[in-house]
């Protein structure tokens, strides 16, 4: 009863959850040998991918009740004001997300479903943090590491997962080609991605906010940290 009591005093708070609670992650096979985005794309052996490495790479999680509050299968605004989750509504103050739509990505819900799919799997940046609650469904977000190397990470209903500024990824559906879920903003959205294969993405200030923060040597950090004068931005020449 206390473990009960404990975990629904949580799910009225902005704690993230315990390890164990995130998504499954891995990292994917050779991009030449993906012939289907939506598959597992696994490396063989399967190399997992824990919660340090994620969150060393600057992700946020915390686990939802998506049962008992209900959202409609589109809107576009939503306002998040609207929220009657506790739970949403203490990240929303928190956090300070003042905008929200909703979508449903399935053949039947999104017209152009094929295209839309295929153009969320362009790599790419954004210069604000992403948020996305998953309602219903499945799918799958690709991030790359401080190598380069693509990890997947499978979200499902009840997650709630940030992808900071600045992070290449990507966003594919699973096989069940089914996903609701909420895009959360802070201030008015901008959501023009800045696609990799465009000149000068590297250079993008969102792109090299992000090196600075989650990819520079340790040494670097550690020099940042004891001497104030040497902030992330100027070691990194951002400002």
């Amino acid at each position: 009863m206390a473990s009960l009591d404990k975990e629904i005093a949580l799910m009225n708070t902005t704690c993230q959850v315990v390890d164990e609670g995130w998504p499954e992650a891995w990292y994917m096979c050779d991009e030449k040998d993906v012939d289907d985005q939506k598959k597992e794309n696994r490396t063989t052996p399967n190399k997992p991918v824990d919660v340090k490495q994620m969150r060393d790479l600057g992700l946020l999680y915390w686990k939802m009740d998506a049962d008992t509050y209900k959202y409609p299968v589109k809107a576009i605004p939503w306002d998040p004001n609207d929220a009657s989750d506790p739970r949403l509504i203490a990240l929303r103050d928190d956090r300070g997300y003042s905008y929200a739509d909703v979508l449903t990505i399935h053949p039947d819900y999104l017209p152009g479903f094929a295209t839309h799919v295929k153009n969320f799997f362009t790599e790419h940046i954004h210069d604000a943090e992403e948020i996305r609650y998953i309602l219903a469904g499945s799918g799958f977000f690709d991030v790359r590491d401080p190598e380069d190397n693509w990890i997947r990470i499978h979200v499902k209903k009840g997650d709630l997962m940030t992808l900071p500024e600045g992070i290449y990824h990507r966003f594919t559906c699973d096989e069940t080609d089914y996903i609701h879920a909420m895009r959360l903003f802070i201030g008015v959205p901008c959501w023009t991605p800045i696609n990799r294969d465009l000149e000068g993405t590297d250079n993008h200030p969102s792109r090299k906010k992000y090196v600075c923060m989650y990819c520079m040597p340790k040494e670097l950090q550690e020099e940042e940290t004891t001497d104030p004068s040497k902030t992330i931005g100027s070691l990194c020449g951002i400002w």
